[in-house]
């Protein structure tokens, strides 16, 4: 129990006192998730908008894949990302293996279906709204796509803080394609998965304690910004 308290008050300590690796690490996956979220946020809700305005032949089955990839596991993500950009794959000359570059788009293809399924959701109900208006008017497909995301964007952005929630949670594609290299491509995830191997327990803790942090940063955007809470009443 001592060695519980300990640990704790350590971690407490690396985090009053700015630990140099703890901010280091936290300021990488920051910046690591927070460009993947806005990359899949400009991929994303574009694409959702255009399935929810769009009819076509194959649209349901692409719906039901779009959905299928949310649960896309990200160590097969890993996988064929490092296989594409390792020395012997197509984009080997690069040379983004083991860098923050390449787990950025790992992160992306991790976290655009979901950006974009949450976006279709969303701009569908509002297309049903908008529908006969848009169509009256003469709207072009580009003009429509726009005055949705436009007129929902407080539950777009509720999209993006969700891909951001789970881009910064990741662990296993980054560990494969990032290395977990220090003063490199060390990010929370990782970090927490090396020092909790050494025993580096209060480490460990702290970077916990910040991750857990973020998480509920992110979650109670989300609650603001869509608004859970409506005439005093969940």
């Amino acid at each position: 129990m001592n060695d519980i308290l300990l640990g704790l008050a350590q971690a407490a300590e690396l985090i009053v006192t700015l630990n140099g690796d703890l901010v280091e690490i936290t300021a990488l996956s920051l910046s690591v998730s927070l460009t993947a979220a806005i990359i899949a946020t400009i991929i994303g809700l574009p694409m959702g908008a255009w399935l929810a305005i769009n009819r076509f032949p194959a649209r349901r089955f692409v719906i039901a894949l779009l959905n299928a990839l949310m649960g896309l596991p990200p160590v097969v993500v890993g996988l064929i990302v490092y296989v594409l950009f390792s020395r012997s794959g197509p984009f080997g000359v690069l040379g983004l293996l083991f860098t923050p570059t390449v787990m950025v788009i790992a992160q992306v293809i991790i976290i655009t279906p979901i950006v974009a399924s949450v976006a279709h959701q969303a701009i569908r109900e509002l297309w049903a709204d908008y529908h006969d208006l848009l169509i009256s008017l003469r709207a072009s497909k580009a003009q429509r796509i726009g005055t949705l995301l436009w007129d929902g964007r407080r539950a777009l952005m509720t999209a993006s803080l969700a891909g951001f929630g789970r881009a910064i949670g990741e662990v296993g594609a980054i560990m494969i394609v990032g290395g977990n290299i220090d003063h490199a491509t060390r990010v929370l995830t990782t970090a927490i998965a090396l020092e909790t191997g050494k025993g580096e327990f209060a480490m460990a803790l702290a970077l916990g304690f910040v991750l857990i942090g973020l998480a509920i940063v992110v979650n109670l955007s989300i609650h603001i910004l869509s608004r859970t809470e409506r005439s005093a009443r969940w």
